[in-house]
C-alpha cells in the first residue's frame, strides 16, 4: 500500500506538470488579478494546481508509511522520468540519448538508496 501511494503520487505530480504546461500554451490565459474571469477559463491550470495539491497529500501520507529519505527520492525521481517520457509523447519535444541515460541513472540511484527498505 505505501508503495501505491507513492506511484499515485508520481502520476499526480506528473500530470499536474502536463497540465501546466498545457495551461501556459496559448491561446490560454495565466491567472492574474488583472483579469481574474478570464483566468477562470484555463482549466488545464486549476486541474493541474488540484493535482499538484493530491500529490502532496499523497507524499504526505506515505512519509506515514515510509522513511523521508526513501520517500522523497522515489516520489522525485518518478515524477523526474514521468514527466520526460510524456514530454516526448505528449508535446513531441526532444529525447537524446542523454535523457535516457539520465532516466537509468535516476532509477538506478533510487533503486540503491530503497534497496534495504521492505
Amino acid at each position: 500500500m505505501k508503495w501505491l501511494i507513492l506511484v499515485l503520487g508520481i502520476a499526480s505530480n506528473a500530470s499536474a506538470s502536463v497540465l501546466v504546461k498545457i495551461a501556459m500554451m496559448p491561446p490560454r490565459q495565466f491567472p492574474s488579478l488583472s483579469d481574474p474571469v478570464g483566468a477562470l477559463k484555463n482549466g488545464p491550470f486549476w486541474l493541474g494546481l488540484t493535482l499538484y495539491g493530491a500529490a502532496f497529500l499523497l507524499y504526505a501520507a506515505a512519509l506515514g508509511r515510509l522513511p523521508l529519505n526513501v520517500a522523497q527520492p522515489v516520489l522525485t525521481a518518478g515524477a523526474i522520468a514521468t514527466v520526460a517520457i510524456l514530454s516526448v509523447v505528449i508535446f513531441r519535444e526532444p529525447f537524446p540519448w542523454t535523457v535516457g541515460a539520465g532516466i537509468l541513472f535516476i532509477i538506478a540511484g533510487v533503486a540503491l538508496i530503497t534497496a534495504r527498505v521492505g
